[in-house]
C-alpha cells in the first residue's frame, strides 16, 4: 500500500487530523477557513527562533499599502535578500503564519528575509496578489539600502500559492527587465490550475491534506472567470518561453497533488536552459515545509534552502 512509504511522522499527523474530525476546507466559507486553518500553522510550526531584528513596514503598492515584515540575521550588512511569499491557496495565511519559517531561514541563510502580506482572495481576486508580489519585490530592490539589503543579491520564493507568485514575479521581472533576480526558490509551487487532472491529482487527490477538491476551492476563489485558468500569470506552466529566467531551486513532496506539475515545470525550465536543482522529499505531503514542530524533514528542507541561498550569494 502506498501509505507504507509515508514518513511515520506524516502518518501520525494524518491520523491525528482524522481523529479530530478536521473538516475539508471546501465546506467552509473563506472567513471560516482562515479561522480554522491559520491556527494550524502555529500549532505545527517549529519554535520561533530569535533573530537580530524584526520590522513591520507598510510599503506602496498599486493603489494600496502592502504590509511586509523584514527579518535581519546576525552579522553585518548589507545582506543578500530573500523575498518570501507565504502559501495558503491565495486565501489563507499571513505574516504571522509563516513567521517561524522566516526566522529560521534568516538565521540559517544569512539573508535578509522579506515576508510579503499580499492581498487575499476572494475579497481581492487575481491579479491583486500578483500585483502586490511584484510591487513588493520591486520596492525591495529599489530600497534595499534602507533595510540593510544588497539589491545585487536578490532571491524570491514561496510555498504552494506563494511559490506560484514567486514564479510569476520572475516572469514579470523578465518582461519588465527589472528587478534583477538571482535565484527563485519554489516550494511545491502551483504552476497549472487549468485542469487539475494530472496523474498526481488522481494518485494523491484524497487523504493528504491538499486534495483535488480543496485545490479547486482555492482556485475558484482566486479567479474571476474560466478564461483566467489559462492566463500564464495564473498558470505559469503554460508560458511558451521560459528562457532567461533566474536559476531555480525547486522542492517537491512525494504525496502531493501538485507533484506532476512541479516536476513538469522544473523540466521545462531545464529545457529552456535555466539551471535547476530539483529536490523530491520522499514520504512527505503538501504543506510539510511549515510543520517543523512535528515533522523533522521540514527542518531539513529549511536547511537545504538556506544552504542554496548561501551558495548563490557567496562570492
Amino acid at each position: 500500500m502506498k501509505e507504507k512509504r509515508l514518513d511515520p511522522q506524516i502518518i501520525a499527523l494524518l491520523e491525528q487530523m482524522q481523529e479530530q474530525g478536521v473538516q475539508p476546507v471546501e465546506t467552509m466559507t473563506p472567513t471560516g477557513a482562515r479561522e480554522v486553518k491559520n491556527p494550524v500553522f502555529f500549532k505545527l510550526a517549529a519554535p520561533a527562533e530569535d533573530v537580530a531584528g524584526v520590522e513591520d513596514l507598510p510599503i506602496p503598492g498599486k493603489g494600496v499599502e502592502i504590509p511586509i515584515r523584514v527579518y535581519t540575521p546576525l552579522g553585518r550588512g548589507p545582506f543578500p535578500i530573500f523575498v518570501y511569499f507565504h502559501g495558503g491557496g491565495w486565501l489563507i495565511g499571513n505574516l504571522d503564519t509563516h513567521d517561524s519559517v522566516c526566522r529560521s531561514l534568516a538565521n540559517r541563510s544569512g539573508c535578509l528575509i522579506v515576508s510579503v502580506d499580499y492581498r487575499l482572495s476572494p475579497e481581492n481576486k487575481f491579479p491583486a496578489a500578483v500585483e502586490d508580489a511584484y510591487a513588493a519585490t520591486k520596492w525591495v530592490a529599489d530600497n534595499a539600502a534602507r533595510i540593510s539589503g544588497d539589491a545585487g543579491r536578490l532571491a524570491v520564493g514561496g510555498d504552494s500559492s506563494g511559490g506560484n507568485l514567486a514564479t510569476v514575479v520572475c516572469l514579470l521581472s523578465r518582461e519588465n527587465r527589472a528587478p534583477s533576480i538571482g535565484l527563485q526558490v519554489l516550494i511545491y509551487p502551483v504552476t497549472d490550475v487549468s485542469s487539475l487532472d494530472t496523474d498526481s491529482y488522481h494518485r494523491h487527490g484524497e487523504g493528504y491534506v491538499l486534495t483535488r477538491n480543496s485545490m479547486r476551492y482555492y482556485r475558484d476563489h482566486y479567479i474571476t472567470n474560466q478564461e483566467e485558468l489559462r492566463n500564464p500569470l495564473v498558470s505559469p506552466l503554460l508560458v511558451e518561453n521560459l528562457k532567461g529566467l533566474p536559476p531555480a531551486f525547486i522542492l517537491a513532496a512525494e504525496f502531493d497533488v501538485l507533484l506532476d506539475e512541479v516536476r513538469t515545470y522544473a523540466k521545462r525550465l531545464e529545457d529552456a536552459g535555466v539551471p535547476v536543482e530539483f529536490r523530491l522529499f520522499k514520504g512527505m505531503i503538501h504543506g510539510f515545509f511549515c510543520w517543523g514542530g512535528v515533522v523533522d524533514r521540514a527542518g531539513a528542507a529549511v536547511n537545504e534552502i538556506a544552504s542554496t541561498l548561501r551558495s548563490a550569494f557567496t562570492s
